[in-house]
């Protein structure tokens, strides 16, 4: 017969194993879960226009950049810093797949190679990503071939 302390024990462990569940999600699955955002006729993509999105992305410190260039810029009725998408560097894209190659750098660090083609020209997007409180962050992003600054947080540094 169940008693109260099976009952509390059987949500303690069904709260634990969705902790871990939620912490298995692997940095190539949160790549994944961007581009998937970009491919295919109906990719709307990400739109980072709430600060609540922004921090879902990117980590603390890149986030408050971006989050405050865009504050900033809405203020004097201008565009911000990032006048593209930093994820297909672009403004407009037609993506129909991508290629993700994630390596490890260090502990709860990875980088992250995505290629693909937008308007049939091939891309490439390196995303710097780092586990925080077991959700992985984007802590720069590099575009090839790119105009200078050729990456997100230098963008922010000019």
């Amino acid at each position: 017969m169940p008693t109260r302390r099976n009952a509390i024990l059987g949500a303690a462990f069904a709260f634990v194993a969705a902790r871990a569940a939620a912490a298995a999600v692997s940095a190539h699955d949160f790549v994944a879960s961007i581009y998937d955002a970009y491919a295919g006729k109906n990719g709307n993509g990400i739109a980072l226009d709430d600060e609540r999105t922004v921090q879902r992305y990117f980590e603390p410190t890149l986030a408050a950049s971006i989050w405050q260039d865009q504050k900033n810029a809405a203020r004097r009725n201008e565009v911000g810093a990032l006048d593209f998408d930093p994820f297909v560097d672009a403004q407009d894209w037609d993506i129909a797949a991508f290629a993700i190659t994630v390596s490890e750098t260090g502990p709860d660090k990875a980088s992250a190679t995505v290629k693909f083609n937008n308007f049939d020209k091939p891309a490439t997007v390196v995303l710097d990503l780092v586990r925080i409180k077991d959700e992985w962050k984007i802590g720069d992003v590099t575009w090839t071939p790119h105009e200078k600054p050729n990456n997100l947080r230098a963008l922010y540094t000019q």
